[in-house]
């Protein structure tokens, strides 16, 4: 069977206020055309098909013509909810949409009740895990804690029952948006750690033939059957060095597996540049970069002036300007920014707190009680989100 993985289509997103829709677009054309050209057997989305939980009405039409086309084209599709998308609002009308062939899972209820598609071999089965918030999905999965590993635990615990009750020989699927670890993340991916804890071992995986994974916007491979496919678009610059890919399975008769790797179209390139403003429009060598997204980090120890419009000169497509003077890190006058640079929220947190004592953090007592303030916010958010 010939699979196609994609994931974090991320509709209605824009790139530092550029609107990605032509580009989205573009992509989803690519994808329908690699399904016929490559002899597609079946697609598989693992999430955050959306930007956010109300995507604007531009978004919805561009997903609602490529269902339908994936369904002309008479492939099936499964595909999973990701912590970016609303989970109820994706999954409204899956029972209808599933006559089409394009099968929605977005309830964690239904993780172990597969889509069963079939071969030459025998049957495939396709469990959807959609995103597990660990706070909202505890007790429906009757996970041990509130924690990433637990509710993906618990959730694989019903796969792995459901397939062994299936006859020997049944091959098997499963999509998840999740961190799992030795995944490398990216600066666009929306934070999902928990008791300061984000990412899961791939072993939570353990027993089935592929894993499918969405959140990570790098495609990579954790292991030789647990992959993620990346987003088919750069959201960050963070993502300059990316190559924007879908992964192309064969599932084999027993299980084996070929990956070959299918580009993706790329609207513009990305390039990240650094130095003192004379040298940056000066470079020689800088003039491959003329038709690229730019982001310039100008270390001047003194801010040039009218940087932004003398770089546009230069360089018609740059979006983001960072000054990063050549300063000693220690010294007083760098920036705020550059001092919170590498932390997250929970370490400023904690820095504020010895700031204020005087040198003295806070005890490990307190330090639960900020983490536990941070998740409760981050859940909070979620939900709020979601019932918008």
């Amino acid at each position: 069977m010939r699979i196609l993985h994609t994931s974090d289509w991320h509709l209605g997103r824009s790139f530092h206020r550029v609107a990605m829709l032509d580009a989205q677009a573009a992509y989803l054309d690519h994808l329908v055309e690699t399904v016929r050209e490559q002899a597609v057997d079946v697609v598989v989305v693992a999430g955050d098909v959306y930007d956010r939980a109300v995507p604007p009405l531009s978004a919805v039409q561009l997903f609602d013509d490529a269902l339908h086309r994936l369904a002309a084209a008479g492939v099936p599709t499964v595909m999973i909810s990701g912590n970016h998308d609303s989970a109820r609002r994706l999954g409204v009308g899956a029972g209808l949409i599933a006559r089409a062939g394009i099968h929605l899972r977005t309830d964690p209820e239904d993780c172990a009740t597969p889509v069963v598609l079939d071969d030459t071999h025998g049957d495939v089965v396709f469990y959807g895990l959609p995103y597990l918030e660990p706070a909202l999905v505890k007790d429906t999965l009757g996970a041990s804690k509130a924690g990433h590993e637990a509710v993906l635990t618990a959730a694989m615990d019903r796969v792995r029952a459901d397939l062994g009750s299936r006859s020997g020989g049944t091959r098997s699927v499963v999509l998840a948006h999740a961190f799992v670890a030795g995944g490398e993340p990216s600066d666009s991916e929306r934070d999902i750690t928990v008791g300061g804890v984000a990412a899961v071992p791939a072993g939570v995986f353990d027993g089935v033939d592929y894993v499918a994974l969405g959140h990570l916007h790098g495609c990579q491979t954790v292991t030789e059957r647990v992959r993620y496919s990346g987003s088919p678009l750069a959201y960050s610059f963070s993502e300059h060095t990316h190559r924007k890919t879908m992964w192309l399975i064969d599932l084999g008769a027993g299980g084996d597996l070929v990956a070959e790797r299918v580009d993706c179209p790329v609207p513009r390139p990305l390039a990240r540049l650094r130095g003192r403003l004379g040298t940056l429009l000066e470079d020689p060598a800088a003039e491959r970069h003329r038709d690229s997204w730019v982001e310039a980090t100008l270390t001047d120890p003194v801010r040039p002036d009218d940087p932004m419009a003398r770089l546009l000169e230069r360089f018609p497509h740059t979006l983001s300007l960072v000054f990063e003077p050549e300063r000693a890190p220690e010294d007083p006058s760098a920036s705020y920014a550059q001092r919170l640079k590498g932390r997250d929220d929970h370490q400023i947190a904690e820095d504020f707190v010895a700031h204020v004592r005087g040198g003295s953090g806070p005890s490990a007592q307190e330090r639960a009680v900020l983490r536990a303030a941070f998740d409760d916010v981050r859940v909070d958010d979620a939900v709020d989100e979601v019932s918008r």
